[in-house]
């Protein structure tokens, strides 16, 4: 069982949520102490490392053709993705004071549907490559991902996994060496992109049964989990996939060498990384509402910040559990033309909507 997986997913949601919630934080208290103590992003650092990891040991060894790695891609990424950004997009339109980092524009709003990586009008120098929902520029590197992924299924599976790694390299190297640097050569250039072959690499080793010991990869985990925060916060000058992705990668490569089959299960972290997909891409929202409640609520207790950020943080994860369960899986079961199973468990391999969750992707 690959209970671990949903547990990473749950973290790096978390910290999502709470590297906004800080944001807004900030926006709401400019003098709270708490503001200093901003990190959180390298949760999407571990989204990447574990998609690769998912993408390659869900199909590898079965006859997966590209038509259908797409289509079930579609099915998982689409719809939510789709809901929320014409939400936003509304919002933007008839009260374009709640979201600060939207506006509303069309041909971004047809970018940020297609998945393509635009500036962001919202941003005043015109250098935030992002899309209308903003949190989602994550996804414009997945489907890029599973682009490229589902375009090696044709070739031999012994070839896959060095062709991915270089043709990432090769992308890469052309957007680096371009003598025009534009939206495109700066989004597909970043060394961010190897994070997910990294997982794709480590996926490789897992099903060749390659472990550390359990008390090695329980100690490669506590410090690189040090690491990966402490990385976060500084913020340093470096490449993000040397201060943030080695640790990412060390700590996803750990954790799946741990049978957490022996253990009792973390049944709530377990839940909110089945929903991590709904609460990454519905959080802004809740904390953006909750921004704007903030003037309105008496003081004392409810102007606490340690009580604000531990509240947008409850919320977050209570709204994005309510979006999984009532339209997430229903629609996902739908498209699929599946019925609703009572309970499901994570084998590998398999191919199950649990495990190749795209936050996840």
């Amino acid at each position: 069982m690959l209970v671990q997986l949903q547990y990473l997913r749950a973290i790096a949601a978390l910290l999502v949520v709470y590297f906004h919630a800080i944001l807004q934080l900030r926006v709401m208290d400019p003098s709270a102490p708490l503001g200093a103590a901003l990190f959180g992003q390298s949760g999407v650092d571990v989204f990447f490392v574990l998609s690769g990891f998912v993408m390659w040991i869900t199909t590898h060894g079965k006859p997966v053709t590209t038509l259908e790695f797409y289509g079930k891609r579609i099915r998982r990424i689409v719809p939510l993705y789709w809901a929320v950004t014409i939400a936003a997009a509304l919002v933007a339109l008839a009260l374009p004071q709640i979201l600060k980092s939207t506006v509303f524009d069309l041909p971004h709003i047809a970018a940020s549907l297609a998945f393509l990586p635009w500036v962001n009008p919202a941003d005043p120098e015109g250098k935030m490559i992002m899309p209308l929902i903003v949190p989602g520029w994550t996804l414009n590197y997945e489907m890029y991902f599973y682009f490229l992924f589902g375009a090696l299924l044709l070739f031999k599976q012994s070839l896959r996994l060095v062709l991915l790694v270089a043709l990432l390299a090769a992308i890469v190297t052309l957007c680096l060496l371009s003598p025009v640097q534009n939206t495109a050569t700066i989004f597909y250039g970043n060394l961010i992109v190897f994070e997910f072959a990294a997982g794709a690499v480590i996926g490789h080793f897992y099903l060749a049964r390659y472990r550390i010991g359990t008390g090695t990869a329980v100690a490669l985990t506590i410090v690189s989990t040090a690491a990966l925060l402490l990385f976060d916060f500084l913020e340093l000058s470096y490449d993000r996939l040397l201060t943030i992705g080695v640790p990412a990668i060390i700590i996803v490569f750990a954790m799946t060498s741990i049978d957490f089959a022996k253990y009792r299960e973390l049944r709530v972290l377990r839940f909110l990384g089945d929903a991590s997909y709904s609460i990454y891409l519905t959080h802004i929202f809740v904390l953006a509402g909750c921004r704007m409640a903030y003037s309105h609520l008496p003081g004392g207790l409810f102007h606490d910040e340690y009580f604000l950020v531990i509240s947008m943080i409850l919320l977050s994860c209570v709204i994005g559990e309510l979006v999984h369960l009532f339209f997430e899986l229903p629609v996902e079961r739908y498209l699929s033309g599946r019925t609703p199973k009572r309970s499901a468990r994570l084998t590998v391999p398999s191919n199950s909507a649990k495990l190749d969750h795209p936050t996840g992707s």
